[in-house]
């Protein structure tokens, strides 16, 4: 059974040329919308398994610097149309950032994320986390309430964050305390991602 399970989500993963297509589709939405102020159709020779319905999350860096990244982190619409969306959101839509300028995108690059289904971790105590979150492989959405705030695998990487710092920055993340995951009625999921990038 559990060999069955692993072979299900294997095919569900992504080949590095479907990977390649994402971050190439998510450039040229970018460019066409900066330039041509038109939202960019989904190609009619595009693979089915983009069409499926998965979560996915564009990231624009300059320099080495965070320049925008906005996503749907639940499958709530086919992969393609949510990357261009995405990709569009990331790039002028990023409460954080102004606008990228089209003289501005020729020196960013794009990173795309595809996303499994969030599922929630149980525990009985919430110090049970530090032992179920695995740096590197998951990634965190914390819900309490109306607040929500989600973390790619890749940011806790980058910061070099422990267990712990990542799921308190994934609170703050949510507008809430830094220690709001030990707090029973606090709800965390975690989901892995593929990473595509330029």
């Amino acid at each position: 059974m559990a060999s069955d399970e692993a072979e299900k989500k294997d095919k569900n993963l992504l080949s590095r040329e479907d990977g390649e297509t994402l971050v190439k589709i998510a450039r040229e939405t970018i460019g066409t919308y900066l330039n041509e102020k038109r939202i960019l159709e989904v190609p009619g020779n595009i693979d089915a398994k983009l069409k499926e319905f998965m979560g996915v999350f564009v990231t624009l860096q300059r320099n080495g610097d965070l320049r925008g990244c906005i996503g749907y982190p639940e499958p709530v619409m086919p992969l393609i149309e949510g990357l261009i969306d995405a990709a569009i959101s990331a790039a002028t839509r990023d409460p954080r950032f102004p606008p990228v300028t089209p003289r501005e995108f020729e020196d960013i690059q794009v990173e795309v994320s595809v996303l499994t289904k969030p599922e929630i971790i149980m525990v009985e105590n919430p110090r049970e986390y530090i032992e179920k979150v695995e740096v590197g492989k998951d990634g965190l959405i914390v819900e309490m309430g109306p607040y929500r705030g989600l973390l790619l695998p890749q940011v806790a990487v980058e910061w070099c964050w422990n267990v712990e710092e990542f799921l308190a920055n994934t609170c703050m993340k949510a507008g809430l305390q830094a220690d709001c995951w030990l707090a029973k009625d606090v709800k965390i999921y975690r989901f892995h991602s593929q990473i595509f990038n330029e």
